[in-house]
């Protein structure tokens, strides 16, 4: 098969069937009618699932990967290309804030720079002020505690080589962050501007954001635990030269050292440092121990297909 169209469902029965059929407009332009369109339904709780199936139905080209609850969305697009057969794979969101014809031009530039990949990054982020600012801080702080250089205001919008794919499903971690994973994994990645349209209020909120940031820095990086380390010995230090300090008063001539508020400011303080690095070190055990017990990302409750389509 010559590609494949990878997108996942979560409350997106409103553009299903526009996006399935702009999808397969595109695909026809550099396929022909070898082709797939792959919807991962993340559990959605719409019906999105029921809209998805009858496109089966109807159209060969289009199935669906049921899973059987919400997994979330970078897991249910790992499932999405585990399932995908093409030579070239796009992976899009199916909300139509990402253009399906974008394919086009993304396979030409695939054939122009002779990459392995082609991603769309925003020449300006959209949303408000808040979502400027935080977008900023987010990819700030992820290139700098973890090292992995991932663009500012990437979006889903991907065209892939086969080999570039099954190297992307070489990573096995449970609690996975695509995007440092689309990093890492390597080959020869160009990039295209695009513009992303606003056609629905995003789902994810402040704190999902944050809880997003904490993943994808504790995912690819240990520097917070060296950071844990490194504070308590300057603490350490600092308490040291403190002592040695009320020491030297003691005993050359100064009174004994007092001040009860300040030993229980001391106190409170360092107690919340000592809860703040256990915290962090809980959040890596945590991981550990959601690696170890290997429980798969995603549950599959049944795939859906045309009678006539060949798999």
């Amino acid at each position: 098969m010559k590609l494949s169209i990878v997108a996942t469902l979560y409350q997106s029965a409103a553009y299903i069937n526009e996006f399935c059929l702009r999808a397969g407009t595109a695909a026809q332009q550099i396929a022909g009618d070898d082709y797939e369109i792959v919807l991962v339904n993340d559990g959605s709780p719409d019906n999105s699932l029921d809209v998805a199936v009858q496109l089966t139905q109807v159209d060969s080209h289009v199935v669906v990967v049921d899973l059987s609850r919400n997994f979330g969305h970078h897991k249910a697009m790992m499932t999405g290309l585990a399932a995908a057969h093409g030579e070239r794979v796009f992976l899009i969101d199916s909300d139509l804030e990402e253009e399906p014809e974008w394919l086009t031009s993304f396979a030409a530039q695939m054939e122009a720079d002779e990459s392995d990949v082609v991603y769309g990054v925003q020449a300006e982020r959209r949303g408000g002020f808040i979502e400027q600012i935080t977008g900023t801080l987010f990819y700030k702080l992820f290139r700098t505690l973890t090292g992995i250089v991932q663009p500012s205001n990437i979006v889903t919008a991907r065209l892939m080589t086969r080999r570039y794919v099954d190297a992307l499903l070489l990573h096995e971690e449970r609690e996975l962050n695509i995007g440092g994973l689309w990093v890492i994994t390597g080959f020869g990645q160009s990039q295209q501007v695009v513009r992303k349209h606003a056609t629905s209020p995003t789902t994810y909120s402040l704190s999902r954001k944050f809880s997003h940031l904490v993943n994808a820095i504790t995912s690819f990086s240990s520097l917070p635990l060296v950071f844990t380390f490194y504070s308590g010995l300057l603490i350490s230090l600092s308490a040291l030269v403190y002592i040695m300090y009320l020491a030297l008063r003691y005993f050359f001539g100064a009174s004994a050292p007092s001040g009860y508020t300040s030993i229980i400011a001391s106190i409170w303080f360092f107690s919340g440092l000592i809860v703040f690095f256990l915290g962090v070190q809980g959040i890596y055990i945590a991981k550990i121990f959601s690696e170890v017990k290997r429980r798969p990302y995603t549950i599959v409750r049944q795939v859906y297909a045309h009678p006539k389509a060949q798999r």
